[in-house]
């Protein structure tokens, strides 16, 4: 096995751009400093899957962990959509909030497309670029070709290629650069957990950065898809991006680290804390949940003739936390009367709050159970 060295800068048209080496190769990754966080690792996602398997509804919960990995991703990235606007319909985000708040929902949709794609097709190039396309549907980025590898140079900092802080490798390596990423994922006879694949592979893309715009994005995505799509996460509620964002400049920093000393341990080091941090918060929110669900449950069941339709409420409730009386009207198939008076007896149990004061257009909020995710 050889030793592992990042690349190197190439000169090509007066400018340096950064050509990363392969990595599916027989490589001598530095593993035996990783051991016991590798091992932690594998412990919490082992019990984050467990808790995902004793609640039968997590279905609902999975779209709220979809909206948090995608408001925390585009927030690296520099929109200002908090996570509560990210859940609030759009008539009700201020009108220089809304190129933002379209960049979240995109994000949903990129999301849940690639998971459920990931039952008919592997990990791939091809859904990684069908993703891009509904990231960029419509908000900035839409004139970057969408769902297309750049022919362009890219480059990250500074105003040109002249003054850029890192300029990722010329377009014309490309093809065969994400060709040997997407054999490294597919790769069993490689001696190197899974955890650490999904690591390297993050690193590998960001440094590609094939896409005109939305790598960053992107990158975190692949980071969900691989794990999910090996196996080792049974249900997509795990998110790195919150961790990314909370230590931001450590992010950057551990992934140029990289590229100037042909060090990835640290980067490795940087992602496997992450990997601790998320399972661990992880699971304190399905704890949270079970307990919220118990508590919440046994307040419904005292409204006597109004409980069943009160508990189809709390369902609905899980995967939209703020709804109005036409989302209750619509969502359980009952008059807008009917549903008026469900939510005024949830309101009465200290469930939903009123958010507006008005009489008219009123919407309603799960304060208990986004304060969780917040």
């Amino acid at each position: 096995m050889k030793s592992y060295t990042a690349g190197k800068y190439i000169l090509h048209k007066g400018y340096k751009p950064f050509l990363p080496s392969f990595i599916n190769e027989e490589i001598e990754w530095p593993l035996l400093n990783l051991t016991e966080m590798l091992q932690e690792s594998c412990i919490l996602i082992g019990k984050l899957n467990a808790y995902a398997e004793l609640i039968p509804d997590i279905d609902f919960f999975i779209k709220m962990y979809a909206t948090k990995e995608a408001t925390t991703s585009n927030r690296i990235e520099g929109t200002r959509t908090t996570f509560d606007d990210a859940i609030t319909p759009i008539e009700h985000i201020s009108p220089e909030f809304r190129d933002d708040w379209q960049e979240v929902q995109n994000y949903i949709d990129a999301l849940n497309f690639s998971i459920k794609e990931l039952d008919t097709l592997p990990l791939s190039l091809r859904l990684l670029k069908n993703s891009h396309k509904i990231l960029l549907q419509g908000v900035r980025g839409k004139h970057k070709s969408p769902g297309e590898i750049r022919k362009s140079q890219n480059w990250i900092g500074g105003s040109s290629l002249k003054d850029a802080f890192f300029i990722p490798p010329e377009p014309g390596v490309l093809g065969e650069l994400l060709s040997d990423l997407e054999k490294f994922l597919h790769n069993d006879s490689l001696p190197v957990p899974e955890l650490i694949k999904a690591g390297i592979a993050h690193y590998q893309f960001e440094t590609i950065h094939p896409f005109l715009d939305g790598n960053g994005r992107v990158g975190r995505l692949l980071i969900i898809l691989y794990l999910v799509n090996t196996g080792i996460l049974k249900k997509p509620i795990f998110y790195i991006s919150d961790f990314f964002e909370r230590n931001r400049s450590s992010y950057y920093d551990a992934l140029s680290h990289v590229k100037e000393s042909n060090n990835i341990e640290q980067w490795l080091k940087f992602f496997l804390s992450g990997v601790i941090e998320t399972a661990n918060n992880s699971i304190t929110t399905l704890g949270q949940i079970i307990k919220l669900k118990k508590e919440v449950k046994d307040k419904v069941l005292s409204l006597g003739k109004k409980a069943k339709n009160g508990q189809r409420l709390l369902e609905l409730l899980y995967s939209k936390p703020k709804l109005t009386a036409k989302d209750v009207a619509e969502g359980l198939e009952l008059s807008v009367v009917s549903a008026n008076g469900l939510l005024k007896s949830f309101v009465e149990l200290g469930i939903l709050e009123e958010k507006t004061g008005f009489k008219r257009n009123r919407y309603f909020v799960y304060e208990e159970y986004l304060k969780i995710f917040r």
